[in-house]
């Protein structure tokens, strides 16, 4: 039997297989289900659960539709294709989803890709934690449950469309680091369409399209950043991104001109390690020349006052 596939970026889908499932009887199933998938982590009260979808009716009224709510989303996870009877785990006061229930979340795929390298900087990011968060963009279909204005859902949108900035963001320095520019110059153009303001993003642009030969592509990076940060805040572009371009008009810009985080990084690449070792090995090289030259030049220096300072060198009288 297929794995039942839970899709919450962009429109919500239920799937077995490649087939969508309307399994779901109401609205209030489905968002009741929703709720519980975002916050599938910890149990949940039935009056709480009952006060946030139904808000707005006596508390009566909001018991009652909750639990038909309830029983409803119970009986349609257990008969869906690929569902399980005991998705759901509830007592007389709680309620929360079954954390060994098995379904595919592409939330929790996201997040969990996400979680290792929360505050780490893209160009230290590993390979395969690359990987994962390319993983993590290929999900990310659209902004969480497009059409929905409850509170919660909004809250959580928010949330996760400003992970999926940083996991772009990330992965731009990963692919500079390693070179990957066309890669890098894709992620860039996903997060501005995210955010058309995002002065940092211009920056990686211009440095990514400079790198990968396209001198007059990092110039127009710097026109449409300024045309934004106009049109949008009234500002212009600050003093990094203003020297980045003098720098790449004026062809002064060299690759060796790096971010912080690539300037101390203890990983070199293999071209760059040979090219360092190599010019240790030449100083080193001309350091014992010189030391042969001092030598030599001590001994006749040495020897010449030793001459001077015989008896045979006295003058007679």
């Amino acid at each position: 039997m297929s794995q039942l596939k839970i899709r919450l970026f962009g429109k919500f889908s239920l799937l077995c297989g490649d087939r969508e499932q309307e399994c779901l009887p109401s609205s209030k199933a489905k968002e009741l289900f929703c709720y519980l998938l975002l916050h599938r982590d910890r149990s949940h009260s039935r009056e709480v659960l009952a006060s946030v979808l139904w808000g707005d009716c006596t508390t009566a009224q909001s018991r009652k539709y909750f639990r038909q709510t309830l029983w409803q989303l119970h009986q349609a996870l257990k008969n869906a294709p690929g569902g399980q009877a005991d998705a759901m785990q509830v007592d007389v006061e709680h309620v929360r989803l079954n954390s060994e229930a098995e379904f595919s979340l592409d939330i929790a795929i996201f997040e969990a890709a996400f979680a290792p390298v929360r505050g780490v900087k893209g160009e230290q990011i590993g390979d395969q934690q690359a990987q994962a968060l390319r993983n993590a963009v290929s999900l990310y279909s659209g902004d969480l449950l497009e059409g929905w204005f409850q509170d919660w859902c909004i809250y959580h949108r928010e949330r996760l469309q400003n992970i999926y900035l940083a996991i772009l963001d990330k992965l731009m320095g990963y692919s500079e680091f390693h070179r990957q520019y066309e890669d890098g110059l894709s992620f860039g153009e996903r997060l501005l369409r995210q955010d058309s303001a995002r002065e940092r993003t211009y920056f990686r642009l211009m440095r990514l399209h400079y790198l990968a030969g396209d001198r007059a592509g990092a110039l127009r990076q710097f026109q449409r950043c300024a045309a934004a940060l106009e049109t949008e805040l009234g500002v212009k572009p600050g003093e990094r991104t203003l020297q980045l371009y003098e720098a790449i008009r004026t062809d002064q810009f060299r690759p060796a001109i790096l971010p912080e985080s690539e300037r101390n990084s203890s990983s070199l690449s293999k071209p760059a390690f040979s090219s360092y070792f190599s010019r240790l090995k030449r100083l080193r090289s001309l350091l014992l020349k010189l030391q042969h030259r001092v030598e030599e030049d001590i001994l006749e220096v040495d020897q010449a006052l030793t001459t001077r300072t015989s008896p045979s060198a006295s003058p007679k009288h």
